[in-house]
């Protein structure tokens, strides 16, 4: 079989840099730079001219359609599809695509989650071109990302402030660069990496399990003989199986110039995991959009189903998206890398520091940042780190801090005193401590990875709250600093309170200690939010609600609906969870059970009409158990049914989630337990689905 030359084919569904240079005139292509690079508006007539451009190379690709891809706060994104044919004179048609139809597009908007910002008969909203991320072939049609929002402008998307936190950061990041009296750089931008872990299993399992096809998780499962104890899955050999998948998903990622690097097999069994290359923030969510778009609509080819919940296998590793985020200059400098004069550690620390500062400040915004139902599940349970924020930097950077802190000189490769930018910086060496797998936000050499985000969260909402609040740090500095009489004094002295104010937030041990969640809580004062409804209303913190307008990555108004938003889906997702238990408790798995035990009764009378005498202990006990916890599930159905009958009269969506959390939850869980304790003692010919053993183990 011929190889294909990725090289070759590497974008070539992408109308990215190289197109444009080879489509457009010097003028229109660097007028376009200018907007894409620094953000200058685009003149008209160059639009129509790119917009033209644009269709014949998707027409040539064979695209018929075209459509303004955008991501509504459904959490997937969104589509529709136009044709570019238009009636010519003689009856046929031309294919047709203007300027106007490439910047704005008029999307119905009364569907989508608005939290109250737009009522069902107002539908209008607008998606508009986001020059900054490049369009792309999607099977027929020319995908054109976009921003999504209301007729009276408020965000309905996650594009929109991602880009605005995007801009917020650039902003004080220039000052503080200007400050150490760089003038070359014209913008700073952060790049991510985002890891995607993920579950495949077969499809005809998947099509036997109503909570897979429901909820994307199994409700109920007992624990298999062999799951993950042997470790003997990670980095194991890749089935043959799923290597085809692996190869054919990176072929199609590779056309969509998705940097697919690396892959491999997880802790658990049936789980994986892709890591592309660093890129741009906003470009890095879109790809990554479109990746877990992709991995399902692959898996279906392979007869796979492609599992991005959180927490698909309860007793097994859940799946995160661990976002290794870092902040970059237009001119190559990477500013969370130590540099090699006094005046660039310098700078590196202070860099450092602002995003210290910004994890202690406001821990709250990037726990509730990646809060779902889902990843409720996962954090602070098998290798996902704990509710509570902290920061690892490791031992050699933590000394460097402490140091600095005390005044004292730094006892490392050389004692050197620490007087930043005055007397010369120890050379901080890049990796030379050990990752620390428990910790929810990491220093790894150059950037930081952030390992609370759930595998089927959007990256956006993170990396928002991220740049917004290290925005907010640079800001606090530089305010600070340009009014300085001497900057030297000044940094140091900045640095050394920002270490004495927030080391609190550091911590480089193991976060899956109880004694760590102690400390944490009672004697450093950090928050602990172990589930969605705990944390979603601090979004409207005064605090947060502060920074985040005086940014301009928000209004009010689209805060207030952002934290109803999260807060219905929290709630919708759980009821929906619960009325799949219902369902399959009363319809699958208590008739399946007593089905079992008449034919145990049965057996027990055809022995005992052969002889009277034969006690039949293992019938009879085995009767006894399988009543008594079909008693259980009966009962325990009931009283699920009426704990979601009695949410319903909640005042408000705070009140009915916090009720979701003690009492549906807490019933959902009574339930399982007695389902999955039935399932160890019911023949399987009887049990109405795949078991966990079936389902972890289904993939050859």
């Amino acid at each position: 079989m011929k190889r294909k030359n990725v090289s070759k084919y590497f974008g070539c569904m992408v109308f990215d840099d190289r197109v444009m240079k080879a489509s457009l005139s010097a003028k229109v292509y660097q007028s376009l730079r200018k907007t894409i690079d620094e953000g200058v508006k685009l003149d008209s007539s160059v639009a129509d001219t790119v917009a033209e451009a644009m269709k014949e190379w998707a027409v040539s690709k064979g695209a018929t359609h075209y459509t303004h891809w955008f991501q509504p706060l459904t959490g997937i994104t969104a589509e529709k599809h136009d044709s570019f044919i238009s009636p010519s004179p003689n009856g046929g048609v031309i294919m047709e695509f203007s300027g106007k139809e490439l910047i704005k597009g008029e999307p119905d908007a009364s569907s989508f989650p608005s939290g109250g910002l737009r009522a069902t008969f107002e539908a209008r909203g607008y998606t508009a071109w986001d020059p900054t991320s490049y369009a792309f072939i999607k099977g027929k049609t020319l995908c054109i990302p976009t921003a999504f929002c209301s007729y009276g402008g408020e965000a309905l998307d996650k594009k929109t402030p991602l880009l605005r936190s995007m801009k917020a950061l650039n902003k004080q990041a220039l000052r503080i660069l200007r400050l150490f009296g760089n003038d070359k750089v014209n913008y700073v931008t952060t790049s991510v990496g985002p890891e995607q872990e993920y579950f495949l299993i077969t499809k005809e399992m998947y099509d036997q399990r109503k909570d897979l096809q429901f909820t994307g998780r199994t409700l109920f499962g007992a624990r298999p003989p062999k799951g993950q104890e042997m470790d003997d899955h990670y980095f194991g050999v890749i089935k043959p199986r799923v290597e085809a998948y692996m190869s054919d998903l990176n072929e199609e990622l590779w056309k969509l110039g998705i940097l697919a690097k690396t892959q491999h097999n997880e802790v658990a069994p049936a789980q994986h995991e892709l890591a592309p290359i660093y890129t741009t923030t906003n470009i890095a969510t879109d790809h990554n959009q479109l990746t877990m778009e992709i991995m399902q609509k692959v898996a279906a080819k392979h007869g796979l189903v492609c599992l991005l919940h959180e927490k698909p296998f309860a007793g097994v590793n859940g799946s995160g998206k661990h976002n290794n985020w870092s902040i970059s200059t237009d001119t190559g400098v990477n500013l969370l890398s130590p540099g090699e004069t006094p005046y660039e550690n310098a700078q590196f620390l202070l860099f450092l520091c602002a995003v210290i500062k910004a994890v202690d400040d406001y821990q709250d915004l990037l726990r509730l940042s990646v809060a779902t139902a889902g990843n409720d599940h996962r954090l602070g349970a098998n290798e996902a780190p704990p509710a509570v924020v902290s920061m690892f930097l490791g031992d050699e950077l933590n000394g460097v801090l402490e140091a600095i802190e005390k005044d004292i000189p730094y006892e490392g490769a050389e004692k050197t005193q620490m007087k930043l930018g005055v007397d010369v910086l120890p050379k901080f060496n890049r990796d030379t401590t050990d990752r620390n797998r428990t910790s929810p936000f990491a220093f790894t050499g150059n950037k930081f990875e952030f390992r609370m985000l759930g595998s089927s969260n959007s990256i956006a909402c993170a990396n928002m709250m991220l740049n917004s609040a290290v925005a907010e740090s640079l800001k606090i500095y530089a305010d600070r600093l340009e009014q300085a009489e001497n900057f030297e004094e000044a940094l140091h002295a900045m640095i050394r309170k920002t270490i004495k104010d927030h080391k609190r937030i550091i911590f480089n041990g193991n976060g899956y200690d109880d004694a760590w969640i102690k400390e944490a809580t009672e004697v450093r004062g950090l928050l602990n939010y172990p589930s969605t409804p705990d944390c979603m209303p601090h979004l409207l913190d005064e605090k947060n609600v502060q920074m985040l307008t005086s940014h301009k990555v928000f209004s009010k108004t689209e805060l207030e609906s952002r934290c109803e938003i999260m807060l219905e889906n929290y709630c919708k997702t759980i009821v929906i969870e619960a009325n799949t238990m219902v369902d399959m408790a009363k319809r699958e798995i208590i008739p399946a059970v007593e089905a079992y035990t008449m034919e145990l009764a049965r057996t027990a009378s055809a022995k005992k009409s052969v002889d009277e005498t034969l006690a039949c202990r293992y019938e009879s006990s085995l009767i006894k158990k399988l009543s008594t916890l079909t008693d259980q599930m009966a009962v325990r159905t009931d009283a699920l049914e009426a704990a979601l009958v009695e949410i319903q009269n909640a005042e408000d969506i705070v009140s009915q989630s916090y009720e979701i959390r003690d009492k549906v939850l807490t019933r959902m869980q009574e339930l399982r337990v007695a389902c999955d304790e039935a399932e160890t003692v019911t023949a399987k010919k009887y049990w109405p689905f795949p078991t966990y053993g079936d389902l972890l183990f289904s993939v050859k």
